[in-house]
Protein backbone atom coordinates (compact mmCIF):
# COMPACT_ATOMS: atom_id res chain seq x y z
CA UNK A 1 0.00 0.00 0.00
CA UNK A 2 1.05 3.82 -1.30
CA UNK A 3 2.25 5.45 2.60
CA UNK A 4 0.75 8.69 0.58
CA UNK A 5 -2.60 7.04 0.34
CA UNK A 6 -4.78 8.84 2.03
CA UNK A 7 -6.74 7.08 4.81
CA UNK A 8 -10.12 5.56 4.23
CA UNK A 9 -13.21 8.13 5.04
CA UNK A 10 -15.10 7.37 8.25
CA UNK A 11 -17.88 5.16 8.37
CA UNK A 12 -21.41 6.85 7.85
CA UNK A 13 -22.12 4.89 11.74
CA UNK A 14 -18.82 7.17 13.00
CA UNK A 15 -19.81 10.02 11.00
CA UNK A 16 -23.45 10.25 13.08
CA UNK A 17 -21.78 8.93 16.22
CA UNK A 18 -19.53 11.60 16.40
CA UNK A 19 -22.13 14.27 15.17
CA UNK A 20 -24.61 12.93 17.97
CA UNK A 21 -21.86 13.18 20.75
CA UNK A 22 -21.24 17.02 19.13
CA UNK A 23 -24.28 17.63 19.41
CA UNK A 24 -24.91 15.99 23.13
CA UNK A 25 -21.97 17.81 24.59
CA UNK A 26 -21.91 21.02 22.88
CA UNK A 27 -25.00 21.96 21.36
CA UNK A 28 -27.34 20.70 24.31
CA UNK A 29 -24.60 20.72 27.16
CA UNK A 30 -23.67 24.12 26.85
CA UNK A 31 -27.10 25.32 25.77
CA UNK A 32 -25.88 26.60 22.32
CA UNK A 33 -28.92 26.09 21.22
CA UNK A 34 -31.68 25.85 23.76
CA UNK A 35 -34.63 23.97 21.14
CA UNK A 36 -32.35 21.33 20.38
CA UNK A 37 -32.72 19.18 23.33
CA UNK A 38 -36.81 18.70 22.73
CA UNK A 39 -36.03 17.90 19.05
CA UNK A 40 -32.88 14.97 20.16
CA UNK A 41 -34.94 13.94 22.97
CA UNK A 42 -37.99 13.14 20.98
CA UNK A 43 -35.77 11.36 18.36
CA UNK A 44 -36.82 13.68 15.66
CA UNK A 45 -33.72 14.51 14.25
CA UNK A 46 -32.62 12.39 11.03
CA UNK A 47 -28.72 12.21 10.31
CA UNK A 48 -27.96 11.77 6.60
CA UNK A 49 -24.48 11.10 5.64
CA UNK A 50 -23.54 11.30 1.71
CA UNK A 51 -20.45 9.86 0.43
CA UNK A 52 -20.70 12.55 -2.18
CA UNK A 53 -16.82 13.76 -2.46
CA UNK A 54 -17.63 16.56 -4.99
CA UNK A 55 -20.01 19.39 -4.83
CA UNK A 56 -22.39 17.96 -7.82
CA UNK A 57 -23.35 14.69 -5.21
CA UNK A 58 -24.09 16.91 -2.65
CA UNK A 59 -26.32 18.63 -4.28
CA UNK A 60 -28.07 16.06 -5.26
CA UNK A 61 -27.83 14.25 -1.42
CA UNK A 62 -29.35 17.77 -0.75
CA UNK A 63 -32.13 17.93 -3.13
CA UNK A 64 -33.27 14.08 -1.97
CA UNK A 65 -33.13 15.66 1.75
CA UNK A 66 -35.06 18.52 1.39
CA UNK A 67 -37.82 16.78 -0.42
CA UNK A 68 -38.19 14.44 2.42
CA UNK A 69 -38.40 17.06 5.21
CA UNK A 70 -40.88 18.96 3.11
CA UNK A 71 -42.61 15.22 2.50
CA UNK A 72 -42.96 13.95 6.17
CA UNK A 73 -44.53 15.77 8.64
CA UNK A 74 -42.67 17.88 11.82
CA UNK A 75 -43.68 14.92 14.10
CA UNK A 76 -42.06 12.11 12.25
CA UNK A 77 -39.03 14.13 11.51
CA UNK A 78 -38.94 17.93 12.30
CA UNK A 79 -35.04 18.84 11.10
CA UNK A 80 -32.20 16.72 9.01
CA UNK A 81 -28.95 17.44 9.72
CA UNK A 82 -26.82 16.14 6.24
CA UNK A 83 -22.98 15.75 7.08
CA UNK A 84 -20.08 15.95 4.28
CA UNK A 85 -18.06 13.64 5.66
CA UNK A 86 -15.62 13.31 2.02
CA UNK A 87 -16.27 17.01 0.54
CA UNK A 88 -16.22 20.43 1.30
CA UNK A 89 -13.38 20.60 3.93
CA UNK A 90 -11.79 23.45 3.17
CA UNK A 91 -14.51 26.11 5.09
CA UNK A 92 -14.08 28.63 1.96
CA UNK A 93 -15.44 26.19 -0.82
CA UNK A 94 -17.94 24.89 1.61
CA UNK A 95 -18.91 28.68 2.34
CA UNK A 96 -18.93 29.84 -1.34
CA UNK A 97 -21.23 26.23 -2.11
CA UNK A 98 -24.01 27.76 0.88
CA UNK A 99 -25.21 30.18 -2.72
CA UNK A 100 -25.48 26.96 -4.50
CA UNK A 101 -27.11 25.23 -1.48
CA UNK A 102 -29.76 28.85 -1.46
CA UNK A 103 -30.78 28.76 -4.87
CA UNK A 104 -31.44 24.91 -4.48
CA UNK A 105 -33.76 25.31 -2.07
CA UNK A 106 -35.13 28.14 -3.85
CA UNK A 107 -35.60 26.05 -7.66
CA UNK A 108 -37.17 23.60 -5.59
CA UNK A 109 -40.23 26.04 -3.93
CA UNK A 110 -38.75 25.36 -0.58
CA UNK A 111 -37.67 29.19 0.50
CA UNK A 112 -39.79 30.28 3.62
CA UNK A 113 -40.99 26.52 3.91
CA UNK A 114 -37.33 25.28 5.07
CA UNK A 115 -34.17 27.03 5.91
CA UNK A 116 -30.37 25.68 5.61
CA UNK A 117 -28.10 26.35 8.98
CA UNK A 118 -24.54 25.56 8.39
CA UNK A 119 -21.73 23.97 10.41
CA UNK A 120 -18.46 23.05 9.84
CA UNK A 121 -14.88 21.83 11.56
CA UNK A 122 -13.56 25.24 10.64
CA UNK A 123 -16.09 27.46 11.01
CA UNK A 124 -15.17 31.37 11.07
CA UNK A 125 -17.61 34.36 10.85
CA UNK A 126 -16.60 37.29 9.11
CA UNK A 127 -14.23 39.84 10.44
CA UNK A 128 -12.85 37.09 13.74
CA UNK A 129 -9.75 35.52 13.66
CA UNK A 130 -9.46 31.78 13.46
CA UNK A 131 -9.30 30.95 16.64
CA UNK A 132 -11.98 33.65 17.66
CA UNK A 133 -13.81 31.03 20.47
CA UNK A 134 -17.30 32.75 19.03
CA UNK A 135 -16.38 30.65 15.90
CA UNK A 136 -17.01 27.07 18.07
CA UNK A 137 -20.88 28.35 17.84
CA UNK A 138 -20.35 26.58 14.52
CA UNK A 139 -18.15 24.49 14.51
CA UNK A 140 -19.15 20.59 13.96
CA UNK A 141 -16.89 17.46 13.68
CA UNK A 142 -17.83 17.35 9.84
CA UNK A 143 -19.03 20.20 7.48
CA UNK A 144 -22.92 19.35 7.93
CA UNK A 145 -26.01 21.45 6.16
CA UNK A 146 -28.59 21.58 8.95
CA UNK A 147 -32.37 21.88 7.60
CA UNK A 148 -34.55 23.43 9.20
CA UNK A 149 -38.50 23.64 9.03
CA UNK A 150 -39.20 27.40 9.28
CA UNK A 151 -42.29 26.57 11.11
CA UNK A 152 -40.93 24.96 13.70
CA UNK A 153 -38.24 27.59 14.21
CA UNK A 154 -41.01 30.57 14.63
CA UNK A 155 -42.63 28.27 17.19
CA UNK A 156 -39.55 27.65 18.97
CA UNK A 157 -38.10 31.60 18.84
CA UNK A 158 -42.05 32.20 20.36
CA UNK A 159 -41.62 30.42 23.33
CA UNK A 160 -38.37 31.63 24.09
CA UNK A 161 -37.65 35.22 25.55
CA UNK A 162 -35.01 37.24 23.90
CA UNK A 163 -34.43 34.98 21.32
CA UNK A 164 -31.92 37.67 20.01
CA UNK A 165 -29.99 37.34 23.11
CA UNK A 166 -28.61 33.34 21.87
CA UNK A 167 -25.78 34.51 19.97
CA UNK A 168 -24.17 36.58 22.63
CA UNK A 169 -24.94 34.26 25.50
CA UNK A 170 -23.12 31.66 23.24
CA UNK A 171 -19.87 34.02 22.89
CA UNK A 172 -20.13 34.54 26.39
CA UNK A 173 -20.08 30.91 27.04
CA UNK A 174 -17.70 29.92 25.01
CA UNK A 175 -14.98 32.53 25.87
CA UNK A 176 -15.05 31.58 29.33
CA UNK A 177 -14.65 27.99 28.20
CA UNK A 178 -11.88 28.89 26.16
CA UNK A 179 -9.92 26.96 23.54
CA UNK A 180 -8.51 24.16 26.76
CA UNK A 181 -11.97 23.51 27.83
CA UNK A 182 -13.48 23.19 24.12
CA UNK A 183 -11.21 20.59 23.39
CA UNK A 184 -11.90 18.55 26.84
CA UNK A 185 -15.40 18.18 25.21
CA UNK A 186 -14.19 15.63 22.62
CA UNK A 187 -16.51 16.96 19.88
CA UNK A 188 -14.02 16.40 17.29
CA UNK A 189 -14.07 13.89 14.25
CA UNK A 190 -12.99 10.19 15.55
CA UNK A 191 -9.10 9.89 14.82
CA UNK A 192 -8.44 7.47 11.74
CA UNK A 193 -8.75 3.97 12.39
CA UNK A 194 -10.63 4.60 15.48
CA UNK A 195 -13.93 3.01 13.73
Amino acid sequence: MDAAAKPSPPTAAVVIRDTVQWLERAVIGLNLCPFAKGVHAKGLIHYAVTPADDPAGVLAALRSELAALDTLSAQQRDTTLLLLANCLQDFLDFNDFLGDAEALLEDMGLAGTLQIASFHPRYQFAGTAPDDMGNCSNRAPYPCLHLLREESLDRAVATFPEPQSIFERNIQVLEALGMPGWQTLDVGPSPPGAR
